[in-house]
């Protein structure tokens, strides 16, 4: 009788013991690519999608892109708003911009925002409307690179060469830590071109990681899931870093569709937060 009550006893007990076990702590997520296009409200709005979806995020990096060249007072205000949000909210990596085209004021602005702790930058040739074979845009990303300052760029390869000619100024500019944005876009398969320019002598200073945002979202459950995955090794597991594209897309989509690919639980964490917070919160080279 004895044994039997005990045997209750602990059938009660043990549940409760299962339930007060504290839940396992949350996969750290870094989402690279959050356009923050209207200050601290795109803020709030894509923390009321994450609660949506249901949807954590660890880290995450805010953009803006500068408008101009010419328009000086508008790049330093906005580059500063940016900077003031970061200060208010900790999980927020800010990725300020300047235009190549600004050329002096271009540089001295991106000392500025090194001086104050910026870890990379953000250029895109379209949106800023520059030519990325433009010697001033191979002398700012070497004055980022004197700074250790990272430069992210878009890849999703709009105008057809976009990758060749972003290819050639990582080439030019050894110095300089690239992150180009998309892996290239529908044209990703280029960037498997990386595995044999490492095995050229005094050519190729493996200066590029890439962010799979939109690209992954796309690929996942595709005819060409299998390709983007063999690239993604091709290229490197350790270059490579998760973002959402935010608004456009969201980062329950990004991190869905990484899950989805035949990928290892240890490449699937690194692109989640690894590989961001070796290459943008790690110290200064």
């Amino acid at each position: 009788m004895t044994r039997l009550f005990l045997l209750a006893a602990l059938a009660l007990v043990l549940p409760q013991i299962a339930v007060a076990q504290p839940p396992p702590p949350e996969t750290p997520v870094f989402d690279l690519h959050v356009h923050i296009w209207r200050g601290a409200q795109s803020i709030r709005e894509y923390e009321a999608q994450l609660r949506e979806t249901n949807q954590g995020v660890t880290r995450f990096g805010g953009l803006h892109m500068a408008v101009g060249p010419g328009q000086l007072d508008e790049m330093r205000a906005k580059n500063d708003e940016l900077l003031a949000l970061a200060r208010t909210h900790p999980s927020l990596l800010p990725i300020p911009s300047v235009h190549p085209y600004d050329g002096a004021a271009a540089i001295a602005e991106l000392r500025r925002l090194a001086a104050a702790g910026v870890r990379a930058i953000k250029l895109h040739p379209h949106t800023q409307q520059f030519d990325v074979t433009d010697p001033r845009v191979l002398t700012l990303v070497q004055e980022a690179g004197t700074l250790g300052v990272v430069v992210m760029m878009d890849n999703a390869n709009i105008i057809p060469g976009d990758s060749e000619n972003l290819f050639n100024l990582a080439v030019r500019a050894p110095r300089t830590k690239f992150l180009f944005a998309h892996l290239g876009g529908m044209n990703f398969r280029f960037w498997n071109i990386i595995p044999l320019a490492r095995t050229t002598r005094d050519f190729w200073p493996d200066n590029l990681w890439f962010d799979i945002s939109a690209l992954v979202v796309l690929a996942a459950d595709s005819p060409i899931e299998a390709e983007l995955v063999w690239t993604m090794r091709n290229v490197g597991i350790d270059r490579l870093l998760l973002g959402s594209d935010y608004p456009q897309l969201s980062l329950a989509q990004s991190v869905q569709a990484l899950d989805r690919l035949d990928l290892t639980p240890e490449e699937r964490a690194q692109i989640r937060y690894g590989n961001a917070e070796r290459l943008l919160l790690g110290a200064r080279e």
